[in-house]
């Protein structure tokens, strides 16, 4: 493998591109019309642009893409995550064109990419379901007998999506009716698809996920988990490796249910296992995500691969070198999503310039960046900047670099996801590790981060006033 596209913009592309660059691989830059002056474009050896601004008019044209790569002479195509990443239709055509999809095969993806489907593939593995049902109903009467039989709450889910919607929780049968129309009217919309099903909801549920590699040789790696369960609106904004309430045998018991996943579909490449723990540290299987995963750099962090690295070289034929007693744990890392958001304002998207755009340097902390300073922030993609991650020897230190690593980085123009970062660490419940899917509802309020924000700026003057006064004395001391 000479050459590689990657199908993707941002940090990702930079990502895969710096690694592609270390293993000696060209790289080609797909962008929109909005994205011709980014770092991913200049980054690349060969760039191309592909469309208008909307990513249905550019990043989401599969045809588009593997045209401009049988003309460049690639031999791969790297999807990132997002966009074409999980779509096997795209993957399948890759493969047509007689070029190698950097992931799983077609196959996989469309098993996984249906959560019904993902479950009857995994069911003879004896891998450990939410209680609920296997088929996908829209009759309301269905689903009321079934939320009988598993007891109250149930989580009404649609069965073709994610991101939280089609999602509802249900307290009690008056609620079912209306609960699942609004599901299945969200999911109609967003999926094309307003099959749900209907399951027990996991109360005070953690999020967490196992990263996996396979190769074509039948080898399965487990490399541990993510903790993923502070999130807003059921996505992740914080994550971090490893979890502070896994025991030895836990995560054992939980790489091992994660490989089996990977085994049931045939899986090849990067994939992540993603879990649905309660309060008495059962876990649950939720999905598997058919891609390389936003969080991924904590697992890189601690357990001293390059992700990237081996997805490339399992793309390729090449045999995983790595035995599974070969990987352990080494410190801790923590990765804050940095998201052109205002956590004041429910964290909408904050559109504008980047007036001001300097990171934070040093040891222990990565950044995975894909803007600069004076560049526009596009409405058209995902508002996510860069991925702050700190490492360090024990949780402790990765929380207290990530607070001094938040401090030194320097944004000007937009909101950002900064501030909560700072909340989220500094906080007792996630110091404490005592803390579920629940966090921003039951602590966080933007009155809570205001009122910080006032006490901070009312120290700041203080000091600076002290700082004043005690530059007057200097001056006014005579000089004979």
């Amino acid at each position: 493998m000479k050459k590689i596209l990657v199908a993707n913009r941002g940090e990702i592309a930079v990502r895969v591109m710096k690694t592609a660059k270390k293993m000696g691989i060209r790289t080609v830059a797909v962008f929109s019309e909005v994205d011709r002056n980014a770092p991913h474009v200049r980054f690349a050896d060969e760039a191309v642009c592909i469309g208008e601004a909307p990513s249905n008019k550019s990043y989401l044209l599969g045809d588009k893409i593997i045209e401009v790569a049988l003309k460049l002479n690639v031999d791969g195509i790297h999807p990132g995550y997002g966009f074409l990443s999980e779509n096997a239709d795209f993957a399948e055509a890759v493969e047509k064109n007689g070029l190698t999809f950097i992931g799983p095969k077609s196959k996989a993806i469309r098993v996984m990419g249906s959560k019904l489907a993902a479950k009857e593939a995994v069911k003879a593995y004896d891998i450990p379901m939410v209680p609920g049902i296997d088929e996908a109903i829209t009759d309301v009467s269905k689903a009321k007998e079934i939320a009988n039989e598993i007891g109250y709450p149930v989580l009404i889910k649609a069965s073709a999506g994610g991101g939280g919607k089609g999602m509802r929780v249900v307290d009690k049968e008056e609620d079912l009716e209306s609960q699942m129309e609004r599901a299945i009217s969200e999911a109609t919309s967003a999926f094309g698809d307003g099959s749900v099903f209907v399951e027990k909801y996991v109360t005070s549920p953690r999020h967490v996920e196992i990263q996996v590699m396979a190769d074509t040789h039948g080898n399965v790696l487990h490399f541990f988990e993510r903790e993923c369960s502070i999130q807003r609106r059921h996505q992740k904004v914080v994550e971090e490796a490893p979890s502070s309430i896994l025991t030895p045998e836990l995560r054992e018991a939980m790489g091992v249910a994660a490989t089996k996943v990977a085994k049931a579909c045939d899986y090849v490449g990067a994939g992540t296992v993603e879990f649905l723990m309660d309060a008495d540290l059962n876990f649950y299987f939720l999905e598997m995500n058919t891609r390389l995963q936003v969080e991924h750099p904590v697992t890189e962090l601690i357990s001293g691969v390059d992700l990237v690295e081996l997805q490339i070289k399992v793309a390729r034929g090449e045999e995983l070198s790595l035995k599974q007693e070969d990987l352990k744990i080494n410190g801790h890392a923590m990765e804050l999503r940095v998201y052109a958001e205002d956590p004041l304002n429910d964290f909408l998207p904050s559109v504008g310039t980047l007036e001001v755009y300097e990171l934070p340097e040093g040891e222990g902390i990565r950044v995975d960046n894909g803007f600069e300073e004076g560049m526009d922030i596009p409405i058209y993609y995902d508002p996510m900047l860069s991925k702050l991650t700190t490492y360090g020897r024990t949780r402790e230190e990765a929380i207290e670099l990530m607070l001094d690593a938040i401090k030194d980085y320097k944004i000007k123009g937009v909101q950002t996801t900064l501030p909560f970062g700072t909340f989220v660490m500094e906080h007792e419940a996630f110091r404490s590790g005592n803390f579920d899917t629940h966090f921003v509802k039951d602590y966080y309020s933007p009155e809570i981060l205001k009122q910080k924000n006032t006490e901070e700026a009312k120290i700041a003057a203080m000091v600076a006033l002290q700082q004043y006064l005690e530059d007057q004395k200097i001056i006014k001391l005579p000089t004979n």
